[in-house]
């Protein structure tokens, strides 16, 4: 089993969940983080560490959210990985509370 970023990172891409991570599952795309599932242990420290609450274990993710599960282990494969905390993206205070924003993701 493995965590799922969902889209509620979008746009904002806070780091508070990479610093708490023992195996740096993370990877860091231009306006958004994804979760190694080849990685990932399902320790579930970095569900409780995200701002926008947009980390959930695989069985938990909400149903209008199960696209993430398979974003996440595409994009895991292309982007670099991250393992310090770095600034969240400038805009992030501005879309942390907006919805539906699959369309801005930048793969």
């Amino acid at each position: 089993m493995t965590h799922v970023v969902t889209e509620s990172c979008i746009s904002c891409r806070y780091t508070d969940c990479v610093d708490v991570c023992p195996v740096d599952c993370f990877r860091q795309g231009p306006n958004f983080l994804t979760i190694d599932p080849d990685e990932c242990i399902d320790c579930a420290v970095c569900v409780a560490e995200c701002p926008v609450n947009a980390i959930f274990a695989e069985e938990d993710v909400p149903g209008d959210q199960q696209q993430f599960i398979k974003i996440n282990v595409d994009l895991a494969r292309h982007w670099p990985s991250i393992t310090k905390t770095v600034a969240p993206l400038p805009e992030a205070d501005q879309f942390k509370d907006v919805k539906e924003k699959l369309h801005l993701l930048v793969r």
